[in-house]
């Protein structure tokens, strides 16, 4: 299983990153070299807001692990009651989360398959579309639920040891060697990368999997069907387009959708308006190409 040496640099599926990263400071970082296997980055976020702002994702298929605290950033861990740690399974719909006042949150965006090996007792759809205390879910995986990592996460002010926490954390509870997550992280990684991979057949056929022997792997090691991460894919493909050409620029929307495999344009527009709330010529219209300035600065993902 090979891992990445380095996070990759995009914005997909963050709606209108541009506007996003004048508002908090969003940085992505690589773990430890034992964990890049199953992680796709560690990511970090810090605002100091004068007025409330929504930023809205499109989730990948992706498990999380989430730190957060609400509150001054200056002030002493135990000071605020806003703090809390929990697994986010992956999100079947539109993301958003309002964001208020001055916050901190430190994730861990666990690459398609690869939270499997920390929580093994569990199949990851057990997660899907739910936020659960992080001590319940490694308390049920076998790990040390108990302990509690929120100030050696959520206190420090330089990135690197709140990296160094979130190493430290995993470290501690796996991963356990697991061929099936292995698999299953192979099999998506296809998905993304081939782009005329666009049928659940096509894909069991690369497996060697039945299509029902391929449902119950995703069940169990993604959370979500080999179809839903197809789709997932196809729409922030269509989201990045949107977004990075601007209004001036929108993509050959009919081109677009026999690329993504689409059987039209309509169907195209459905599924896009369905996730994003809104179809992808206005979107596009709405959603200008970041400046070069924001682009150098854009999240390592």
């Amino acid at each position: 299983m090979s891992a990445a040496s380095a996070p990759r640099r995009d914005t997909r599926g963050i709606v209108d990153p541009a506007e996003l990263l004048t508002r908090v400071r969003f940085r992505r970082h690589t773990p430890a070299p034992e964990l890049r296997p199953y992680l796709e980055h560690y990511w970090l976020i810090d605002w100091e807001l004068t007025e409330p702002y929504a930023t809205h994702v499109v989730p990948h298929p992706s498990v999380n692990v989430v730190f957060q605290r609400y509150g001054p950033l200056d002030a002493p861990q135990d000071a605020s009651a806003e703090a809390s740690a929990e697994v986010a399974g992956i999100g079947l719909g539109l993301f958003t989360q309002k964001l208020t006042g001055a916050g901190r949150v430190c994730g861990v965006q666990f690459r398609p398959g690869g939270f499997r090996p920390f929580a093994p007792a569990w199949p990851v759809s057990a997660w899907t579309g739910r936020r659960v205390p992080l001590a319940e879910v490694f308390a049920a995986a076998g790990g040390e639920g108990g302990s509690d990592p929120l100030s050696a996460v959520l206190s420090p002010d330089a990135d690197h040891a709140r990296v160094a926490a979130l190493d430290a954390f995993l470290l501690a509870h796996g991963p356990a060697p697991d061929p099936a997550a292995e698999q299953a992280m192979e099999l998506v990684e296809l998905i993304r990368a081939d782009r005329g991979l666009r049928r659940v057949s096509r894909l069991a056929a690369a497996s060697g999997l039945s299509a029902r022997s391929l449902q119950r792997l995703f069940a169990a090691c993604i959370g979500v069907g080999p179809k839903w991460v197809i789709l997932r894919y196809r729409i922030h493909e269509a989201l990045e387009r949107a977004g990075a050409a601007g209004p001036a620029g929108a993509p050959d929307w009919a081109a677009l959708a026999a690329e993504l495999g689409y059987s039209d344009q309509a169907h195209l527009v459905r599924d896009f308006t369905a996730t994003i709330g809104v179809p992808p010529t206005a979107y596009a219209r709405g959603v200008s190409a970041p400046s070069p300035s924001v682009r150098r600065r854009l999240p390592a993902r």
